[in-house]
């Protein structure tokens, strides 16, 4: 049973800033987007989403040519940046 904090964070995962919805399955401009590495983040959002795939911090899913993301992976990353983070804060 899911917790209401938990509600509230799937509930603001699932729409971007500009109050469109976030896909499950995600294009790399929409990945960015929802990491909001194109928000004051790296110069080549781009290139810090090949740096995480390759390091295997994120997976990315191959539909045709294209690279996709699943929302669900990306909520995981976030997580496992989190407690890294908050391991270094400490």
């Amino acid at each position: 049973m899911e917790t209401q904090q938990a509600q509230k964070q799937y509930h603001a995962a699932s729409f971007f800033q500009d109050g469109t919805p976030v896909p499950d399955l995600l294009t790399e401009q929409e990945a960015i987007r929802f990491l909001r590495l194109d928000v004051d983040g790296p110069k080549d959002p781009a290139t810090t989403l090949e740096y995480y795939r390759t390091e295997n911090r994120l997976k990315a899913t191959r539909v045709g040519k294209r690279l996709r993301y699943l929302k669900s992976e990306l909520l995981n990353f976030l997580d496992h940046q989190t407690t890294l983070t908050s391991k270094d804060i400490l």
